[in-house]
């Protein structure tokens, strides 16, 4: 189950209310920011953007490909560990805007994960260290650390127990 606050809205949806829940001006700020994190080369520069600007927190040689879309409201949400890497196009949330609420969600991904390109992190989900998401894949609730999920809906591929096994079989 993912870890989300959820806040009831009264009249039109939540989306059509959400500069109640979040400044007009952080979203734009943010979106400034954001797209020019999605287009520069310079993993340095983007790390440097999310950490300064956005408030997000990441750790030490982490690498954002070209195209990964952070949340635009709530960026401060999400944690990337150490040495991990988030795939070409992936898109990380931390709110949803439904119709009678909205809900927000930390996400947490952890150190030396790998993010297959365009895949999708909803909020309130951990992506425990070491762990594998196949491309494509929508992950919609925990993935625990060392194992290798995918798809969509998102199956466990190998347990961190398979993979140690694999990874011992074939450096044999």
């Amino acid at each position: 189950m993912r870890k989300t606050d959820r806040y009831p809205v009264k009249g039109v949806n939540s989306l059509r209310q959400v500069y109640r829940t979040v400044p007009f001006f952080k979203v734009v700020k943010n979106f400034i920011f954001i797209q020019m994190a999605r287009y520069t080369p310079f993993m340095g520069m983007k790390n440097w953007i999310y950490r300064t600007f956005l408030r997000m927190k990441v750790g030490e040689d982490t690498a954002f490909a070209l195209m990964v879309m952070v949340d635009l409201m709530f960026p401060e949400k999400i944690t990337v560990g150490r040495n991990s890497v988030i795939g070409y196009n992936t898109t990380i949330l931390s709110h949803e805007y439904l119709i009678k609420e909205y809900r927000l969600g930390e996400v947490y991904i952890g150190d030396e994960v790998l993010i297959g390109a365009n895949s999708t992190i909803l909020p309130g989900v951990t992506i425990g260290d070491g762990a594998i998401v196949s491309a494509g894949t929508l992950v919609h609730k925990d993935v625990p650390a060392g194992s290798f999920v995918g798809g969509n809906p998102m199956r466990m591929i190998y347990t961190k127990e398979e993979m140690v096994a694999r990874q011992s079989t074939s450096a044999e």
